[in-house]
Formats: C-alpha cells, sequence, structure tokens
C-alpha cells in the first residue's frame, strides 16, 4: 500500500505543477491589467488537482480502467476562474483560446446551454504541458469559468451533492433550481449597471494609484531634503487632499511633487 500511495504522489505531481503555473499566469494577467489602470476580465482564480479517493470513486462509477486513468480521466487537474460579470466570460475564453501555451481539446457552454439542475458555468478541457524533473509531460486539464453568483450557487449545490451522495431530496432540488434563477436573475441586473460598477471601480483604482504614487515621491523627497519645514509642509497638504478626496487635487498636487522630487533628483529612486 506505501508503494502505490508513492506512485499515486508520483503520477499526481505534474497536475499539481500544472495547476500552479497555471494559477500564476492567469493571476499574472490580472496584474497586468491593474498596473496599467485597467479592468480585468478576471476577479480571481482558484485551483485544486483531485484527491486519490475522488480519482478512484470516479474511474469505479465510469467503469474506467486504472492503467486508463489518465486518458478518460480530463479533470484530474482544475481551473476555475471567476469573473463579475457574465460579459467577461466571452472575454476569458478568448483570452485561453489566443495562448500558446494551452491547447483546447473541447469547449461545454453551460452558460447559454444551463443544466436542468440550473448549474451555469463554461467549461473548456485542455492539453497543457509541463516540464518535469522526469522530462516534458502533456496533462489534460478542466477550466471552468462562471461569475460570482454561479460560483456561489455551485459551490453550494456540491456540498449538498457530497451530503446525500448525489440524491439530493426533490423538495431541495426544487429550491436549488430556484436559488439558480435567482442567481441568474443577479447576473442580469449587474449586467445592467455593468457601466456604472466599472466606472466606479475605474475611479477607485485611479485614486489608488495617484495616492501610491503621491506616497512614494514623498519617501523620495524626504530621504534627500535637508528641508524639514518643506517636507512637513508636503505632507500637511497631502492629508488635507486625501481627506477631502478630490481626484482633480491629488492629480494637480502629485504633479507638483513630480517637479519638487525632479529638482532634488530622487523620482527614480526606491
Amino acid at each position: 500500500m506505501v508503494l502505490e500511495t508513492q506512485m499515486w504522489r508520483e503520477f499526481l505531481i505534474p497536475y499539481q505543477q500544472a495547476v500552479q503555473e497555471m494559477q500564476i499566469k492567469f493571476e499574472s494577467i490580472v496584474n497586468e491589467y491593474h498596473k496599467l489602470s485597467q479592468y480585468s476580465p478576471i476577479e480571481f482564480v482558484t485551483v485544486r488537482v483531485k484527491k486519490i479517493s475522488s480519482i478512484l470513486e470516479k474511474a469505479k462509477k465510469k467503469g474506467i480502467a486504472l492503467s486508463d486513468i489518465e486518458n478518460e480521466i480530463e479533470d484530474i487537474a482544475g481551473v476555475r476562474i471567476i469573473c463579475q460579470f457574465v460579459e467577461d466570460i466571452d472575454k476569458v475564453v478568448s483570452l485561453i483560446k489566443s495562448r500558446r501555451d494551452i491547447m483546447i481539446k473541447y469547449e461545454k457552454d453551460y452558460v447559454t446551454n444551463t443544466k436542468s439542475s440550473g448549474y451555469r458555468s463554461y467549461h473548456m478541457i485542455i492539453y497543457y504541458d509541463v516540464h518535469t524533473a522526469l522530462g516534458e509531460k502533456r496533462i489534460q486539464a478542466e477550466i471552468q469559468i462562471r461569475t460570482l453568483a454561479m460560483n456561489f450557487w455551485a459551490t453550494i449545490e456540491h456540498s449538498l451533492k457530497y451530503k446525500y451522495k448525489h440524491n439530493i431530496p426533490m423538495e431541495i432540488r426544487n429550491r436549488l433550481v430556484a436559488a439558480a434563477e435567482a442567481a441568474h436573475n443577479l447576473d442580469n441586473e449587474m449586467s445592467k449597471i455593468r457601466s456604472e460598477v466599472l466606472d466606479a471601480q475605474d475611479s477607485f483604482q485611479y485614486k489608488s494609484g495617484i495616492i501610491a504614487d503621491i506616497l512614494n515621491n514623498v519617501q523620495n523627497i524626504s530621504s534627500v531634503a535637508n528641508d524639514d519645514l518643506e517636507i512637513q509642509h508636503i505632507q500637511d497638504e497631502f492629508y488635507r487632499l486625501w481627506e477631502s478626496g478630490v481626484i482633480e487635487e491629488l492629480t494637480e498636487f502629485n504633479k507638483r511633487l513630480d517637479i519638487v522630487a525632479e529638482t532634488y533628483r530622487a523620482q527614480s529612486l526606491n
């Protein structure tokens, strides 16, 4: 049994490496959008590798021989990409299709073609190459793309399936279907005010960037300037403008700080 466990651990190494790499890559995309002060269609990313018990249970249920698990079970490695809005799902799908390090095997659109249970999500089965200590290996993985509302519903349904061993009582099933409809309506309503939400988020992101630039300038100037009164004046003005929260005034103040920092040759200091 110890030997078998060790063999399973070795078998799962490429899958664990694959999901770790993909998580880093997708999170890097989010960070790039933020650094460019642009809206990211990806809200956050989670990953998982199926437990050995889950793999064996699925193989038994589908009549898959242990020797065929690698080829027949496509979701041993799983990546879940969560979006704010339904419209973001298509953008993420296009983004994935444009990548050279991911090859699409097939797709299932449960957003347009909702399951009878109410489940909604976009699935992509992919091939992904990993470079391990034992050489290059191509593995299969599943990418699920869904909104926050879809994910909340799916998480609850999964927990209930586990509790009732996939035999959820009819009364609870009906409630789940009603809850799925409510989640769908929530997504639709959020789509209607999407532009307002994005404007608010862009404004917050821009203000955060301005404040970060101001604080960086203040720190750099403080490290080279000998005039404590000037530094105190700068800090007092910053706190006053920060409390007022007027973006235009903060932007103008930051421009003036850039000139001061340039005078002290402090702009490029870290």
